[in-house]
C-alpha cells in the first residue's frame, strides 16, 4: 500500500486531547507516525497542510445513496464521490430505496456494491417496518447480522405509536438506534413548505411545525418508557429542540441531528428564490426563531451531530410546479463550507465542537470506530482549509444530482483533502480516480 505524508497542519482531535502542529505519516492504511519535520523520502504522496486543520475523518449519518433501484438520481459511486469531495470518510445510507432495504439480502447487496464502487465507507441502515409501510416490523435481527447500524423508516414515519414502541423494544435488544423522521402526515396535510406568513403570501399549502413536534414528544416519552435509543432526524422546529432538551434532562435516551439547510435558511428563501423547487425539503425550513433555536442547540450541546440528509433528485422531479416537486436537496458537497462559514467563523461553535458534531459523535451514534489522530489508528482523515474562498457551482459537483439552493453562494472555508483507509480520495475539492 502507498504511503502518504500530511505535512505541517494543525492536528485537532479533542476526544484524544490532540491540538498541535505536526506531520502525519500514513502507511498501510494506518497512522504510522506523528511528529515534527518527518522525512518525505520514499513517501508516495505529500499533502501540504500548513495553515490548515487536520481532523479525524468526518462522518454523515443521514445520506440517500438511492441504491438499489433509484440510480437515475444517485448511485453508490457518485454518492460516495460527493461524500469525499465534501470531506466525509464515511456515510450511513437510508433504506427508502426501491426495493426498501428491509431484509438481510438487500443489506448484503448494498454492502457488496459499496465495497466494489464506494469512494468512502458506507454503513447501511435498515427499515423499521416491512416496505416502510408502518405495519409489520422488519427482520431487525437478521439485518443487524448483515451489517446495519440503525433502523429507520425515513421519509415514511411510523405513525402507529404501538408499532414504534414494539420497534423500540426490539431495537434495544439488538443495541440499535432508531432514527425517526418525525412527521404526522395528517397534520402535515400534503403541504409543500412551512405553514406561516410566507406560505400564505405565496399561496402554498403549509406544513405546521406541530406535525413534527407531536411525534418528537411521542418518541421522547416512548424512549423514557422503553429505554431505547431514539434519534430525531433533521430537527426543524424550536419547540422540537425544547422537547428534546427536556427529554435529555428527564433521562430519555434521545439524540438529535441538525442539517446545514435548517441552521442556514428560513422559509423566506422560497420567496427570495421565486418558488425555486430546490428550496423544497421535508421537514421544511421554518421561521427565524426556529433557525435560532437550532443554532442555540448546536452551541449548547443539545444537538448531537450535523447530518446533511443528502437527497438527490433527477432534474425532471424538480423542474415542475412547487406543489408537485419532490422533497429534498443535496448536501454532501456544501456541508463543511456552510458549517465553517455560518457556524465557526461567526463564533457560534468552536472548531472543537465542529469536530465533535461531524466526526466523533456521529461515529458513536451508529456504533462504529471513531476516527482518531493517534498512532496506530485507521487513517481516516479530513483536512480543512478555513480560509479558502469558493463559490458553489453545480457543474463542479460529483453528485449525479445538483438540486441544491446553495448554487452561486460564496463561502469561506472548505474541505481540502479526504483520506479514507490511508488512501487520498480528494485534494483541493477534486476527487481522485
Amino acid at each position: 500500500m502507498s504511503t502518504l505524508l500530511i505535512r505541517g497542519g494543525r492536528l485537532l482531535d479533542p476526544a484524544n486531547g490532540v491540538d498541535r502542529v505536526a506531520d502525519v505519516l500514513v502507511a498501510d492504511g494506518v497512522i504510522a507516525r506523528i511528529g515534527d519535520e518527518l522525512s518525505s523520502v520514499g513517501v508516495d504522496r505529500v499533502v501540504e497542510a500548513r495553515g490548515k486543520v487536520v481532523a479525524p475523518g468526518f462522518i454523515d449519518i443521514h445520506v440517500h445513496l438511492r441504491t438499489p433501484g433509484q440510480e437515475y438520481k444517485e448511485d453508490i459511486r457518485t454518492g460516495t464521490a460527493a461524500a469525499v469531495r465534501g470531506g466525509f470518510v464515511g456515510v450511513a445510507c437510508m433504506p427508502n430505496t426501491s426495493p426498501v432495504i428491509d431484509n438481510a439480502v438487500t443489506v448484503t447487496y448494498v454492502n457488496t456494491i459499496a465495497a466494489q464502487q464506494g469512494h468512502c465507507k458506507v454503513w447501511p441502515t435498515g427499515a423499521i417496518t416491512k416496505g416502510s409501510k408502518g405495519a409489520e416490523l422488519a427482520e431487525i435481527g437478521e439485518m443487524k447480522a448483515a451489517g446495519i447500524v440503525a433502523i429507520t423508516d425515513d421519509g415514511m414515519p411510523v405513525e402507529n405509536g404501538e408499532t414504534m414502541r414494539q420497534a423500540m423494544i426490539y431495537a434495544k435488544q439488538f443495541n440499535l438506534m432508531i432514527m425517526d423522521h418525525c412527521e404526522d402526515k395528517h397534520l402535515a396535510g400534503g403541504g409543500a413548505m412551512h405553514f406561516g406568513k410566507v406560505s400564505s403570501l405565496l399561496g402554498l399549502k403549509g406544513m405546521p411545525a406541530a406535525a413534527e413536534e407531536v411525534q418528537v414528544a411521542r418518541d421522547v416519552l416512548l424512549s423514557m418508557e422503553t429505554g431505547a435509543h431514539i434519534h430525531i432526524q433533521h430537527v426543524s422546529s424550536r419547540r422540537s429542540v425544547e422537547l428534546i432538551r427536556w427529554g435529555k434532562a428527564m433521562g430519555a435516551n434521545v439524540t438529535v441531528e441538525a442539517t446545514p439547510h435548517h441552521f442556514t435558511l428560513t422559509d423566506e428563501i422560497v420567496m427570495e428564490m421565486a418558488y425555486a423547487t430546490n428550496t423544497k425539503m421535508n421537514p421544511p425550513v421554518r421561521e427565524a426563531a426556529d433557525r435560532q433555536a437550532i443554532l442555540d442547540g448546536l452551541r449548547d450541546g443539545t444537538i448531537d451531530c450535523i447530518a446533511t440528509d443528502h437527497a438527490p433528485h433527477h432534474v425532471d422531479e424538480k423542474e415542475v410546479e412547487y406543489q408537485a416537486a419532490k422533497f429534498g436537496i443535496t448536501g454532501l458537497e456544501t456541508a463543511v463550507g456552510l458549517v465553517i462559514d455560518r457556524l465557526v467563523k461567526p463564533g457560534i461553535i468552536t472548531l472543537e465542537q465542529m469536530v465533535r458534531l461531524m466526526s466523533t459523535r456521529p461515529a458513536a451514534l451508529i456504533g462504529v470506530q471513531a476516527p482518531a489522530l493517534v498512532e496506530g489508528a485507521a487513517a481516516d482523515i479530513t483536512v480543512l482549509d478555513l480560509e479558502k474562498v469558493w463559490t458553489v457551482r453545480a457543474e463542479e459537483m460529483a453528485s449525479k444530482s445538483r438540486n441544491t439552493p446553495f448554487v452561486g453562494w460564496e463561502l469561506t472555508g472548505a474541505p481540502h483533502a479526504t483520506v479514507v483507509g490511508g488512501v487520498l480520495k480528494m485534494e483541493e475539492m477534486k476527487v481522485m480516480g
